[in-house]
């Protein structure tokens, strides 16, 4: 018989049945026909079922009917269980779902390789070198005549790409009056061929197109932009759009799948290098670079011509900055050039997520192991119900696999079930948490495809997790004695302690999720109400850029303008708003010293800025509209502490010292408390502020409104400042909270998700301490009974009930305390204003699991101490 007929046959066993008993029928009547005694044909046939068992062996694949037997079997003792099945099903889903949704997350962003030709040869070109605060730190943007330099030392052995980090950048297509923003990326003419990309539509760039600042303004739209910016019409190659002063000409589509290097970033539109304004300059850092390296090419020697290349480039600029400290200069020149593997791409939203993501799997991975521990408890007392149906089956035959093969097909059945609730929801999940990071005007965008990869991981995570929780239960049922079992004298001790084992260890890990979790939480808290210094209410932001540099006065016109506005309390400006992570520093000399390694931080604002932003005055007098660089200037606290040996520096001047040695006098007419510069980390710095610089391109409009809501003026004054002069156009309005917000977007993720995942793991850790104690009670309702006959006391019941699992919960909590102590190390980067001995967060999770054991024990130790010893003793 071929092996398809018996495969067809395991899915068929009636036909089967009623063909292999009509032709054992068939041999009876033939040896009756020919006039033998029924009796004597019956005795010479031998057994029915053993002929029956071996022609079914013979039509069918066994192990395959086995199988399929013990999964009908397993359903029905779903069915027959339906609160725990489902239970154990919910349960198990959510954790899987969790770890599904974060596998997704981790796998878009961090493993996931880019769709070009052999992505494993791509590597990230980074440096680390001593930043001001001396600290090591890794950096990752060039100089593009350095970038020549180190293409031409490498190009036997590797093909070097320039690839801009992607900039949300207005545009203006012709034809059309409205702003609008894509994402845009400055990539070397040479990126698609190297990358093996072939063009949907047009031509890609070439290294023609790439090799003088300013000379080729071409485009390439990514397929996914032409696709919803345009409905991938093909006459779109010719046309043009405007950028800044500068028109460029589409050239072509580039391939499907395709949207850049950058991770969390889908790049809408692809320029050459060449056209960006810092393309000829040795002293402006702005691209990334990525390397192909040859097949058989070792990457040490490489790094180290790279590395040599680097330091020799930084030695002739260093020879420029007569300004710095020998020091100072000593730390800019010994960088060291590193290597890192780039096959899923850099971006920054990568890096700055990677250490979040790690926690956000470690976290689920705690919740999976919680909710298996709690399945397996689960199945064991099962197992316990089913000693009797365990020990008939050894008695007729059964062997130990095929006792382990039963009980984990039920198994299967509780991970399959959980496996496909858990993939709806993380298919929600995911992109969830994706808009949880999302800031409101600049979203994450983050393809999250559920292929192969997706699906492996949940086929492989299923297998696991059923042999996880499944074996033990399976392991135990199988060993069971068929003699003692049927006599009732299996010792239920023993497998009561591999739940109390099994319970401690949710315990553990339980004290461990709600620990880090409170850390989390801890860390957005002492961030989000961080004092800044400066009031965020009712201000409004408007990021506002001209076409052409324009001089103050226009600047100062646009902004009475806007303060006329009904709804308007006051308006003023500031090259960008506090805490939107730019920067602008220089060295500083007090009385004509050398200037010190400590950098100060510079904003240029208009003379109503303080009282807009309600920083208040502790000495001195507010900028006047006639102050101009060099000139006036205020500074904080902390600038007079660092600079002034923390003295009034009110009438008193310094000077602005640029690396290559200009100096600029200014002095001091104001001493404002201390506001947040750019980071709330980071969040008090040295800062000078300038009056409002000449001759500006861009600038934010910041504006304190007499209603509630801010945003309810973002239409009109967008229109206001374009009525007020046509070279000026409002790029992005943002209320000054929401920038604020945008500085926690990663703690408040952490602490949500951490919370949500501490929640379940106490539920789960609820669910089988209730179950262990459940177990208990009812193994043990006999003894219970002879000693409430006795005359015990309730408390005496519950000491006898709960004296094993108190102390397993102990052990459980001491684990999880000394786990999470260990687990502080790795994230305390993520961490602010808390630390591992702080007693809130050690109290909180030793109360959490107390109180969910009070809860879980309640119905147990209630159930035990109304046990009525006559009604169970003459059951027994």
């Amino acid at each position: 018989m071929s092996l398809w007929t018996r495969l067809k046959n395991v899915f068929n066993g009636s036909r089967v049945d009623r063909e292999i008993d009509e032709e054992l029928e068939s041999h009876l009547a033939e040896g009756m026909a020919r006039g033998r005694d029924p009796e004597e044909v019956r005795r010479a046939f031998g057994s029915p079922l053993r002929h029956r068992e071996a022609s079914r062996d013979a039509r069918l694949v066994t192990w395959l009917d086995s199988l399929r037997a013990d999964a009908i079997f397993g359903f029905r003792q779903l069915r027959k269980n339906k609160l725990t099945s489902a239970a154990a099903i919910l349960s198990l889903a959510l954790a899987l779902g969790a770890c599904t949704a974060a596998f997704r997350l981790i796998d878009a962003l961090l493993l996931r390789p880019l769709p070009v030709s052999h992505p494993e040869q791509l590597f990230a070109l980074e440096r680390t070198g001593v930043d001001a605060k001396g600290k090591m730190r890794p950096y990752d943007q060039w100089e593009y005549p350095l970038f020549r330099r180190m293409r031409q030392a490498a190009k036997d052995q590797a093909e070097l790409v320039a690839i801009s980090p992607a900039e949300r950048t207005d545009l203006t297509y012709s034809g059309d009056e409205e702003m609008e923003k894509a994402y845009l990326q400055y990539v070397s003419g040479w990126m698609f061929d190297s990358f093996g990309l072939k063009p949907a539509l047009g031509r890609s760039f070439t290294e023609h197109d790439d090799q003088t600042v300013g000379a080729h303004p071409v485009a390439i739209l990514s397929y996914d932009y032409w696709t919803h910016r345009f409905g991938e019409d093909p006459q779109v190659v010719g046309r043009t759009f405007r950028m800044g002063n500068q028109i460029y000409e589409i050239v072509g589509v580039s391939e499907k799948g395709f949207t850049g290097s950058e991770p969390g970033t889908m790049n809408d539109i692809f320029v050459p290098t060449m056209m960006h304004p810092c393309a000829g300059r040795s002293d402006c850092s702005w691209f990334r670079t990525l390397a192909r390296i040859q097949p058989g090419v070792p990457l040490e020697p490489l790094r180290a011509k790279l590395d040599a290349v680097d330091r020799g480039f930084l030695e002739e600029r260093a020879q420029g900055f007569t300004a710095m400290t020998p020091q100072a200069i000593q730390n800019f020149v010994t960088q060291r050039v590193s290597m890192e593997p780039a096959s899923a791409g850099v971006s920054g939203f990568q890096e700055g997520n990677r250490r979040p993501l790690a926690a956000l799997a470690v976290l689920v991975g705690l919740v999976l192991l919680i909710a298996c521990a709690n399945v397996a408890n689960l199945l064991t007392a099962q197992a316990a119900a089913r000693e009797r149906e365990m020990a008939l089956r050894v008695s007729i035959g059964g062997g130990r696999l095929r006792l382990i093969q039963l009980v984990l097909v039920g198994s299967g059945w509780i991970a399959g079930l959980a496996a496909v609730l858990g993939t709806l929801f993380a298919w929600w999940a995911a992109p969830f948490v994706v808009r949880m990071i999302n800031p409101p005007d600049n979203p994450v965008r983050l393809d999250l495809p559920a292929d192969w990869r997706v699906l492996l991981f949940g086929i492989g995570l299923t297998f696991a997790v059923t042999l996880l929780f499944g074996l033990a239960p399976a392991l135990r049922a199988s060993g069971v004695q068929p003699a003692s079992a049927l006599k009732g004298g299996q010792n239920p001790h023993a497998r009561h302690r591999l739940m109390s084992v099994l319970a401690a260890l949710q315990v553990a890990f339980c004290i461990l999720v709600v620990y880090v979790a409170g850390l989390f939480a801890g860390t957005f808290e002492h961030l989000s109400h961080r004092p800044t210094g400066f009031s965020t209410e009712r201000i409004l932001t408007l990021d506002t850029v001209t076409k052409n540099r324009v001089p103050r006065e226009s600047w100062e016109a646009v902004r009475q303008r806007v303060s006329s506005v009904p709804g308007v309390e006051r308006a003023a400006l500031s090259s960008w708003p506090l805490l939107n992570e730019w920067s602008w520093n220089d060295g500083i000399s007090v009385n004509g010293a050398p200037p010190s390694d400590a950098l100060a931080y510079f904003l240029s604002v208009s003379p109503s800025w303080m009282e807009t932003m309600k920083i208040d005055f502790v000495d001195g007098v507010d900028l006047r509209p006639g102050d101009s660089i060099p000139g006036a200037v205020i500074v904080n606290q902390a600038f007079a502490k660092l600079f002034f040996n923390a003295e009034n520096p009110v009438g008193k001047s310094f000077e602005e010292v640029e690396d290559s040695g200009p100096r600029k006098t200014f002095h001091v007419v104001g001493l404002v408390r201390d506001a947040c510069y750019r980071d709330l980390r980071e969040c008090v710095l040295p800062t000078v502020y300038l009056p409002f610089r000449d001759k500006e391109d861009r600038a934010s409009l910041i504006v304190r409104t007499s209603s509630t809501n801010p945003l309810a003026l973002a239409q009109t004054l967008r229109k206001v400042v374009a009525q007020a002069n046509s070279e000026f156009y409002v790029s992005r309005i943002r209320t000054q909270q929401e920038i604020n917000d945008a500085q926690t977007v990663r703690e408040r993720l952490l602490a949500t998700l951490a919370l949500f995942f501490a929640g379940v793991a106490v539920l789960l850790a609820g669910v089988g301490l209730f179950g262990v104690l459940h177990y208990s009670v009812i193994q043990r309702r006999r003894d219970i009974g002879i000693r409430l006959a006795l005359g015990a006391r309730g408390s005496n019941i519950v000491r006898t009930v709960c004296g094993e699992m108190v102390a397993m919960i102990f052990a459980g909590i001491l684990a999880g305390i000394v786990l999470g102590m260990l687990a502080v190390r790795p994230i305390e980067a993520l961490l602010y204003g808390v630390t591992a001995s702080d007693t809130t967060m050690l109290v909180i999770p030793i109360m959490t699991i107390v109180v969910a054991t009070v809860v879980a024990a309640f119905p147990p130790v209630l159930r035990a101490v109304h046990i009525d010893p006559a009604a169970m003793l003459r059951a027994e």
